[in-house]
């Protein structure tokens, strides 16, 4: 056939996706990695420091707890919604899937921004608190960790639901009827029906969340306090503050490091129930 591919020619058509990655992403993150062993001399001096110093350790711990805070937010909020999206009439499907959605016509630097005008001490929640009569002075909600947990979940929210929702659809529901059938109470018909059914789903949108929020930057510097700095933020510091090439290659090494270790231990203990583990 005329214009047909030879069997091996098939993959000529990804070259050119393999230099852009190449030149692109894996030179600038491997020259940035190489500089962590390689200035100011060669050795593994700037790793010697990141383990001397405390507060490199406590910016590492900080960024696992707010990822894992994260996550949980976005699980207890974005697994009702899926379930609603799931098993919710069309009209009801369509009107959340939007709602999810618009969010992504934003970028995240004007949605960070926006947080930061709503959660201010004048702010609307503020207001609203106060006019309900909740409070009685206004509430501290950004500059601190609870503007970073509100913001980052909201960003985020979208990676949890969609997973979920793509496993609850293709639920059996009989399975849950069959139990009720038989006696089962509906909390029990949940956990031990449905919620092992949709752990794939809470597995895939929790590990991509939990991964993005490692290395998160513009919402935890915009609405973070000195408290909660995130590796990422030390990452950017170490560069544009001091040109620590080095040590930010070797706090690059370090995120890069626990990011791969997550996706191993997830596929490791979870990878024949996640999606990208069945075969």
């Amino acid at each position: 056939m005329q214009g047909s591919l030879k069997p091996g020619g098939y993959g000529l058509l990804v070259l050119p996706a393999c230099a852009l990655l190449l030149v692109f992403f894996a030179y600038p993150v491997f020259w940035l990695l190489l500089r962590s062993i390689s200035e100011p001399h060669w050795g593994f001096a700037n790793f010697q420091v990141l383990y001397e110093r405390s507060i490199y350790l406590k910016v590492l711990l900080n960024t696992v707890v707010i990822s894992l805070l994260v996550t949980l937010c976005c699980a207890v909020i974005g697994y009702p919604l899926a379930y609603t999206m799931a098993h919710g009439g069309p009209r009801v499907r369509r009107l959340l899937t939007f709602v999810v959605l618009v969010p992504f016509w934003t970028s995240i630097l004007v949605r960070t921004f926006a947080w930061m005008v709503i959660l201010q001490r004048q702010g609307l929640i503020n207001d609203l608190l106060l006019w309900l009569g909740l409070t009685e002075r206004p509430l501290a909600l950004v500059y601190n960790r609870t503007g970073v947990l509100i913001g980052m979940t909201q960003i985020l929210l979208p990676f949890m639901i969609f997973p979920l929702y793509s496993v609850m659809l293709r639920i059996d529901r009989s399975c849950s009827w069959a139990a009720a059938t038989l006696g089962a109470p509906p909390l029990r018909n949940f956990l031990r029906i449905y919620l092992p059914l949709s752990l794939p789903g809470l597995m895939t949108g929790g590990t991509l969340v939990f991964i993005v929020s490692l290395g998160y930057f513009i919402t935890p510097a915009l609405l973070g306090g000195q408290r909660d700095i995130m590796i990422a933020q030390l990452i950017e510091q170490q560069i544009s503050n001091f040109g620590n090439w080095g040590l930010a290659g070797a706090l690059s090494l370090v995120l890069l490091a626990g990011t791969a270790l997550c996706l191993a231990l997830v596929r490791r203990f979870v990878g024949g129930q996640a999606p990208w583990g069945r075969r």
